[in-house]
């Protein structure tokens, strides 16, 4: 079998938002870069995202500041502006399922002092919206509590994989299995695409943002400077049937987590569903699936009685987040990066912060010029990846309220 050389200078591993955004901005800036993906793009936790651009509220419930909401607080202005074409990646192809979205506050004083420190606190991303401006479902006479209007927009996650990834490709390889890394010169490695064809790839850096499958990746390299990776469960759930209209909003409590997060998508038919995070997905990785819709059910009718969801069909998702190991159960505050020689390992932690870690990442690499070959990673190789034989491009995920065997029947 013939095995095709491949020389760039930057192989990314894992199709997700995040490996995208790095391959734009680093092949915007000038440098030759290769992404390589064994499942669809988006097919990891990309996909399960509710599509959030948090900026930092959620985390100042309680009243204070915390490191979370500092990392995060410039990354809505920053999505807006790719979204206006204004930006450092063009995201104007993407699908804006809402500009903003509502934090709620029902009738338990708890609840009441949540919305009130996050209103002050945050007094320039959230307004309590009077009665006749709230989304519909908050106009019912039954409704008691407040609602504000959060400055944080919810975007389609899948035509933010579509637009990162149409302009580049050509340099988006779909591969089978892992690679195999040559012993200790991780920058040599062999990898077969899905047509068949063996390639042998030379890089000056690796870098490794495929979520979950990071682990087997530093298992592949075989090193033990590489960053462990921690799991963290969610048990999301999905509704859909007759809903009343679309909605974007969290159930505010005195806590860092929200008692529930709702984000609106729409099915292979076009129906509404709701999609529910927030505190009733932390805690539902201890319930059955059953045990999860019975408890989701419970909540929609404690905090949306008038509500009719007596036509709605259910599903669980269970996701895991991935996440640099912490120790203690504790949570990254903000994306994450290690560079370790020619590797560098990283996870977003939350959607939002892809361009911070892409922006970060190149920082890195434009201050640690030198690789083990010599090469200056601030001066890019100049090749041409059209002039290599043609490979196989992975496809896109669907959706998880678009596959139609995920719903109960």
């Amino acid at each position: 079998m013939t095995t095709h050389l491949l020389k760039c200078d930057v192989v990314i591993f894992g199709g997700g938002v995040a490996g995208l955004w790095l391959l734009a901005l680093l092949r915007q800036q000038g440098y030759q870069s290769l992404l390589l993906e064994t499942e669809a793009l988006g097919a990891g936790q990309t996909r399960f995202a509710q599509g959030i651009i948090h900026g930092g509220t959620k985390y100042a419930l309680l009243g204070k500041v915390t490191a979370s909401s500092e990392a995060i607080a410039a990354m809505p202005g920053i999505w807006r502006e790719c979204i206006q074409g204004n930006g450092v990646i063009d995201l104007t192809k993407v699908n804006v399922l809402s500009d903003n979205q509502c934090m709620w506050s029902h009738n338990a004083l708890s609840s009441k002092m949540a919305g009130f420190f996050a209103s002050k606190l945050m007094r320039s991303r959230t307004t309590e919206i009077k009665q006749q401006q709230r989304p519909k479902i908050f106009q019912h006479a039954a409704f008691k509590g407040k609602v504000y209007k959060l400055d944080e927009p919810v975007l389609d996650t899948a035509s933010i994989v579509h637009a990162l990834a149409e302009p580049h490709r050509d340099a988006i390889m779909h591969i089978k299995g892992l690679p195999h890394f040559e012993k200790d010169n991780v920058t040599h490695l062999k990898v077969e695409d899905n047509a068949g064809k063996s390639w042998h790839i030379e890089t000056q850096r690796c870098v490794l943002m495929a979520g979950q499958g990071n682990a087997d990746l530093v298992a592949a390299i075989g090193s033990d400077k590489l960053p462990a990776m921690q799991l963290r469960a969610l048990k999301m759930v999905m509704l859909r049937g007759n809903l009343p209209e679309k909605i974007y909003a969290h159930c505010l409590e005195a806590s860092v987590n929200p008692r529930l997060t709702i984000t609106s998508h729409e099915d292979n038919k076009g129906e509404i569903v709701w999609y529910m995070g927030g505190q009733l997905a932390e805690e539902g990785i201890q319930r059955s699936d059953d045990e999860q819709i019975k408890i989701a059910q419970q909540e929609l009718a404690s905090l949306m009685p008038w509500v009719d969801l007596g036509k709605a069909q259910w599903a669980c998702l269970d996701i895991n987040r991935a996440e640099p190991e912490m120790g203690e159960g504790k949570r990254p505050d903000s994306s994450f990066f290690n560079a370790s020689g020619a590797v560098i390992t990283a996870w977003p932690t939350k959607l939002a912060l892809a361009p911070k870690l892409a922006a970060d990442i190149v920082m890195q690499m434009k201050e640690t010029n030198l690789m083990a070959s010599g090469h200056n990673l601030s001066e890019p190789n100049i090749a041409d990846l059209a002039t290599l034989p043609e490979f196989p491009v992975p496809d896109y995920a669907l959706l998880p309220w678009q596959e139609e065997s995920r719903w109960s029947t």
